[in-house]
């Protein structure tokens, strides 16, 4: 269970006469749905609701907590619970080598280099990524990069994953082969997305615009607001 109790996120004005900027209205909300997508337009908030998730960024008013643990005063406990899956791969693949950078990600549960190596192949077989072990990440394709990605976010053991626009980076063919391989997870998914096909697939989807969630609900309902307000010009497209 997410809860966002009144969490909101501003940044200080720059002198006295000024009113704090918001990058996000304070909002209440509880998140359970398997598969939650977060739309809106560039600048409109969304990553930042998404960073609130796992401590990337601390509200400024309210709280928000993730299975009872706050995401300030119990970070670390919030981080076991919940991965973060990037834009850009290459942003947090840290090892050189495709089957290192998994194994960076089970040092903590693994602490035997044997047990580990074999739990890292593992876990790229799982996403039919064994062939690219001994690559190196630069080697690969965009496509190939986010799933090497999201297998060594996977493979901390999260229960929850967060994702910030994953596709954006990708061709059509890695796109539908990403978006297919978050539909098999076990894990809670919530993305956030300009595809709007993708976010209209989900089981609950929030509208941000303005730094404000102005629509929460179904998917599809969620999709056909937002595409009648940027129509009427009321939001950025």
């Amino acid at each position: 269970m997410i809860r966002f109790n009144n969490a909101g996120v501003f940044v200080p004005a720059d002198d006295q006469a000024q009113e704090p900027r918001t990058i996000l209205a304070p909002c209440t909300l509880e998140l359970t749905e398997s598969r939650i997508a977060v739309i809106g337009a560039n600048g409109s908030g969304k990553s930042t609701l998404l960073r609130l998730l796992n401590g990337l960024v601390s509200p400024s008013t309210g709280t928000v907590t993730v299975h009872g643990f706050d995401t300030v005063r119990q970070a670390k406990a919030v981080r076991q619970r919940v991965g973060f899956l990037f834009t850009d791969p290459l942003s947090q693949l840290v090892m050189p080598i495709v089957a290192e950078d998994v194994e960076l990600s089970l040092k903590a549960s693994h602490r035997n280099r044997a047990a580990r190596s074999a739990a890292a192949q593992q876990a790229l077989a799982s996403l039919g990524l064994g062939h690219l072990a001994r690559r190196s990440i630069y080697d690969l394709s965009g496509g190939e990069r986010q799933l090497v990605a999201l297998c060594s976010v996977l493979a901390a053991g999260q229960d929850i994953l967060v994702a910030d626009e994953p596709t954006t980076l990708l061709d059509l063919a890695n796109n539908e082969l990403l978006q297919a391989t978050l539909g098999t997870l076990e894990q809670q998914v919530i993305y956030a997305t300009h595809d709007l096909d993708f976010a209209a697939a989900a089981d609950r989807a929030l509208l941000v615009a303005g730094g404000r969630v102005v629509f929460d609900g179904a998917a599809p309902e969620a999709v056909d607001t937002y595409r009648r307000l940027v129509r009427n010009g009321s939001l950025a497209s």
